[in-house]
């Protein structure tokens, strides 16, 4: 342990050590960052979380306690609301699905559904970022979905897994070619057109991940940045008269963004999963 200097942008900034208060800092060993710290809590929390969820769903009777409650509505909006109507058509898991599942466990619902087979990713997807972004809501802590080499290795694996699935629904053949769409042009004109198409539907899927990391980590960035500034207000006025104005302003400036990031942190994770899910279905249904 160390001392080290305060930080007002700690949370969007990776380093390889964790401020404390009264300017003290833990180092990291082993060339570990904040960061890498705690993209490994938000996954042991997520393992923690849903292996808890899993083994109360497992009996197939309804899932009690609020705690549980929680998680599994969530994991619910995401399979009922977003994967199953985007990959597997909306209508499927109406009608007797419904009635099954709230007879039982609702997560252990033993309806099948074809997009369910997607459902692991996504669901590990949503709430991997989730916990990512909630982190930053503590103190000293900081949001690893804040540094874009992170969101970039989600947008990478986001890629990757949409191509897996393409291919597997496809075959190597069937994908590649989806991205040429039917063309009533002549023969020879075809030869020109149809290599531009493709590249151009090809380097448009990549630019659409490469968004997925720029929208989370700007909006993630951007909210830490306005605390920060926020919280700046405060030591520029230490030694005027405007102190006792600018205090309690930004104070509440501060609850209030805060408020405004718990929300965002839903939200970004929600598009993150919505996106991702959008590209999987795309690569297996090309039409």
């Amino acid at each position: 342990m160390g001392m080290g200097h305060a930080d007002t942008f700690h949370h969007v900034r990776d380093f390889p050590y964790f401020e404390l208060p009264f300017g003290l800092r833990i180092d990291l060993p082993f060339g570990l960052t904040k960061f890498m710290v705690l993209q490994l809590v938000a996954f042991l929390l997520a393992l923690w979380i849903f292996r808890g969820l899993a083994k109360r769903a497992q009996s197939g009777e309804p899932v009690r306690g609020r705690w549980w409650n929680f998680w599994e509505v969530l994991a619910l909006f995401i399979r009922d609301e977003v994967v199953r109507p985007t990959i597997g058509g909306h209508d499927d898991h109406h009608g007797g699905e419904g009635q099954e599942a709230h007879e039982g466990s609702a997560v252990s619902s033993a309806a099948a559904h074809p997009a369910d087979k997607y459902l692991p990713f996504v669901w590990s997807t949503f709430f991997y970022i989730l916990f990512c972004n909630l982190l930053g809501a503590i103190p000293l802590l900081g949001s690893p979905t804040g540094e874009i080499n992170v969101t970039g290795a989600l947008a990478l694996v986001a890629f990757v897994a949409s191509v897996i699935y393409g291919v597997e629904a496809q075959g190597v053949r069937g994908y590649l070619g989806s991205f040429l769409p039917h063309m009533e042009v002549p023969g020879a004109l075809s030869y020109v057109l149809a290599p531009m198409i493709w590249t151009i539907e090809f380097v448009g899927i990549c630019i659409k991940h490469g968004v997925l990391c720029v929208r989370l980590f700007a909006n993630i960035m951007a909210g830490h940045t306005v605390i920060g500034m926020i919280l700046a207000f405060i030591a520029m006025t230490a030694n005027s008269w405007l102190y006792y104005v600018v205090l309690p302003t930004s104070i509440f400036g501060q609850v209030a963004i805060g408020c405004l990031e718990l929300f965002v942190a839903f939200l970004q994770a929600y598009i993150f999963a919505f996106l991702s899910t959008l590209f999987i279905g795309m690569a297996i249904h090309p039409h």
